[in-house]
């Protein structure tokens, strides 16, 4: 009787860890609070463009390696909500990123985004690497002010297009998860 019993217990938290840990692994991704588009454009500053040059460079490269580890940006880009470059911007990209890989291309980005247009009031912080070798990036939404308060979520980077290392331009896809 006591070894019934015995396997009857084992047998019913063996099943219960089976049934927790599948429905564990079947749980949908939380949805967004908001979910949103923006195009970021950098055009870097060289020796013939002062009035159109959102970034420059504060630090170059010391040499080791092909692949501008070391390098030192400051950006100020205007963030759009289609591709068009001459589009009326809803936000700036203040901040910097630096590449900081020696054997491939891979940029560090910390950055707010600062709207200030009728759609919305406020920032959102944005920080994490940007591995630009691949199709896609994750960064994170670290915080915000305004319309978004405390708010924390993920900006996906997809390169739209690029001229060297002139000018780029990043489709975000934002993600946000916790809103107030």
């Amino acid at each position: 009787m006591v070894k019934s019993f015995l396997f009857l217990f084992i047998f019913l938290v063996l099943s219960k860890t089976v049934i927790s840990a599948r429905s564990k692994s079947s749980k949908s991704q939380p949805k967004p609070c908001k979910n949103f588009v923006l195009y970021y454009h950098d055009i870097m500053f060289g020796v013939d463009d002062v009035q159109n040059a959102t970034s420059a460079a504060v630090t170059n490269p010391p040499g080791l390696g092909n692949f501008k580890f070391g390098k030192l940006v400051i950006f100020d880009d205007p963030i759009t909500t289609d591709k068009n470059y001459q589009s009326e911007p809803v936000a700036r990209a203040q901040g910097f990123y630096f590449y900081d890989m020696k054997n491939d291309y891979n940029a560090w980005f910390a950055y707010t985004l600062v709207f200030n247009s009728t759609q919305h009031k406020g920032t959102l912080n944005i920080m994490g690497a940007d591995l630009m070798m691949e199709k896609s990036r994750d960064l994170s939404v670290v915080g915000g002010t305004g319309d978004f308060f405390m708010s924390r979520g993920i900006v996906t980077f997809e390169t739209d297009t690029f001229e060297g290392a002139k000018y780029f331009r990043v489709k975000m896809n934002i993600k946000l998860y916790e809103c107030y």
